[in-house]
């Protein structure tokens, strides 16, 4: 018994960018929420080596959480380009036949 990989069509691009990209808004919101809770809430430590931690923890949360954002923006934008690429050939092969 084979397995097929399965056919890559504009459906299925679509529904991967949609996934993606309501996932890349979400994130945009949350990194959106964690900036604003980190610039309000000022790190009041008076040790300067818990102070540097608890800077660098949050520079660490802000980031992974912008590079995540980024990513799944990118995936998303990445699968509507390969849904316009795969209709275009659709449109193409059905002219040449």
């Amino acid at each position: 018994m084979t397995v097929l990989p399965p056919q890559t069509n504009p459906l299925r691009c679509l529904t991967g960018a949609l996934i993606a990209g309501t996932l890349g808004i979400l994130l945009h919101r949350l990194t959106g929420a964690i900036a604003y809770v980190f610039a309000t809430h000022a790190v009041s430590y008076h040790n300067q080596l818990v102070y540097s931690l608890a800077v660098a923890v949050r520079t660490l949360v802000v980031g992974l959480c912008t590079l995540a954002t980024g990513v799944f923006s990118i995936i998303a934008l990445g699968l509507v380009a390969l849904t316009l690429q795969l209709l275009w050939e659709c449109w193409v092969q059905g002219e040449q036949s």
